[in-house]
């Protein structure tokens, strides 16, 4: 009733409400919709503008997943660094009798272990925090997380080695090391850990999600909604949209989600038990109301973001650069060149030489494996369009019949892609032993000889067939960069995917390409091709 009774107030006195669109009928104050994750507060701040301190902040955010998840992720940080102290102690032990003449640091085993086990994890623990990797922004989602840990695994580093200067204190080269690298790999594995149980609680039951309600017109919501639904994983979930063009934008449309207008944006996020408003595109033409906004939910709990029209651009080439309190954002180029394009080109070419050599004995077993099931050559050649238009013929293993291409012509009704590609799930043309190479993706190893030669790369967009269209508008993009033997398209979903999101996603790496995003691409392969998922 207090609330009520506020926001009653607010109206009649013509103070600012939290909505982007002042409310016209009185249907807007609806009564608090239970829900588990959230605890409503009885009483709202005044919307003066003036920023309440942290210190002596009344009302707790609504959403407080990342508090019990904090703790867990200090317990790990915690038993990580105790875990590499103990591994550095009994390496050194074994390499001599005497510990502290090995360790060279205070020649007293009690003072070691004090250090060691007290000293070192309270200030490792203090310094991930103070680089922020406790920061519930960072917390579940993207890269930023582990860069911090790196970073704190360098600050820790250098605050020893200073020490040990200042002090004229004799450490062991060797126990530094082994301590900084195991704890760093500790460190890193666990919150690797602690992410996927994240996510999967996130994916199966919702819990440590934010409920969010996306403020705009329905085109740009709408954008929005596809683009934070498209990963359960980042723990984003759209209840609501109140369009701010009326409800006529709306008339004959369906949507995931009950669209409101006119509405008090305050009392809908009471209603529909959200914590978190997102701003879509241009919300707003009328200035100052996106900040009056910021204003109205200081102090609520409720989280503000804004969504940017600026949709499958990554975060490293997007800054903010104000200008006389306008904050600008400036989207650079992608780098398609320079001093990691050329590393990339390097890693390419040995990781293909060494994977060539290494797995050698298993390309041929798979040769007299596909010789057995069907008389015929090995391997298949088909041209495919590579870096700038330039057609090549890729390497794979044959899996299908000898008159797989003829027998293609009477399949064509029956093709489940709607792009470039043909695909069936029970393709008849694919014998029994080129299914099992389809399933485990090993068909493709012998395109580490496309790599070798600098046609193909380790990581990037798939090589489509080249006489399968003529590359024009969005899809010509793909050619930027050279194909890859997986990508975003393969760890995303591979077959499964729509011809559609299959290009977005492979305009969306060339677009935000990196040495890091390859990384990531190529250790998420390693688990689609466990799971199976998509091969056929």
């Amino acid at each position: 009733m207090a609330v009520r009774n506020l926001f009653r107030m607010r109206e009649d006195t013509g103070e600012v409400t939290a909505s982007l669109h002042r409310p016209v009928t009185d249907s807007s104050r609806s009564s608090a919709v239970p829900y588990e994750s959230f605890e409503w507060q009885q009483q709202q701040p005044p919307s003066n503008g003036v920023p309440r301190s942290a210190w002596n902040r009344q009302h707790k955010r609504l959403s407080r997943w990342h508090r019990p998840y904090t703790m867990v992720l200090i317990v790990l940080d915690l038993l990580s660094v105790l875990a590499a102290s103990y591994l550095a102690q009994n390496l050194e032990k074994s390499r001599s009798g005497f510990m502290g003449r090995s360790l060279g640091f205070l020649h007293d085993e009690q003072l070691f272990v004090f250090f060691a086990y007290l000293v070192l994890p309270i200030g490792w623990l203090i310094l991930l925090w103070a680089n922020g990797t406790y920061d519930r922004r960072y917390l579940g989602l993207g890269s930023e997380e582990f860069k911090r840990i790196v970073r704190t695994s360098v600050t820790v580093v250098a605050c020893v080695s200073l020490l040990a200067f200042a002090t004229k204190t004799g450490l062991s080269r060797g126990t530094v090391a082994v301590v900084s690298l195991s704890a760093l790999l500790f460190l890193l594995f666990g919150r690797v850990g602690a992410r996927q149980v994240l996510h999967f609680a996130r994916r199966r039951t919702g819990h440590g999600a934010h409920r969010m309600i996306l403020v705009g017109t329905l085109p740009e919501a709408l954008e929005v909604y596809t683009a934070v639904t498209r990963s359960p994983a980042a723990g984003l979930i759209p209840v609501a949209i109140h369009i701010t063009d009326g409800y006529a934008a709306a008339r004959g449309i369906e949507t995931p989600v009950p669209v409101y207008a006119a509405r008090d944006v305050m009392a809908l996020v009471r209603e529909v038990g959200a914590d978190t408003i997102a701003v879509c595109g241009s919300a707003s033409a009328e200035p100052g109301e996106l900040r009056r906004l910021a204003w109205q939910l200081e102090g609520t709990g409720v989280d503000l973001v804004v969504a940017p029209q600026l949709t499958d651009i990554a975060g490293p080439r997007v800054h903010i650069r104000p200008i006389e309190g306008l904050p600008l954002l400036h989207v650079e180029e992608p780098t398609l060149s320079g001093p990691g394009w050329l590393l990339k080109n390097l890693i390419d070419r040995v990781a293909a030489g060494l994977g060539l050599l290494l797995i050698s004995p298993i390309l041929v077993a798979i040769a007299i494996g596909i010789r057995l099931s069907d008389p015929g050559p090995v391997f298949f050649r088909q041209p495919r369009v590579g870096h700038e238009g330039r057609t090549f013929r890729v390497w794979k293993f044959r899996t299908m019949y000898q008159d797989a291409e003829e027998r293609k012509r009477t399949l064509e009704e029956l093709n489940e892609s709607d792009g470039m590609l043909f695909k069936m799930k029970n393709d008849p043309r694919i014998f029994a032993f080129g299914a099992k190479l389809r399933a485990t993706s090993l068909d493709e190893l012998p395109q580490l000889i496309n790599v070798l030669k600098g046609e193909m790369s380790l990581v990037g967009p798939r090589p489509l067939p080249a006489d399968d269209g003529d590359y024009l508008g969005d899809v010509r993009r793909r050619l930027l960069v050279r194909p890859g033997i997986t990508g975003l398209w393969q760890v995303s979903g591979r077959s499964d995917l729509s011809w559609d999101e299959a290009v977005r996603l492979d305009l969306y790496y060339v677009d935000n390409w990196s040495l890091t995003y390859d990384l990531s691409i190529m250790w998420r392969t390693i688990w689609v091709v466990l799971r199976r998922k998509g091969a056929y």
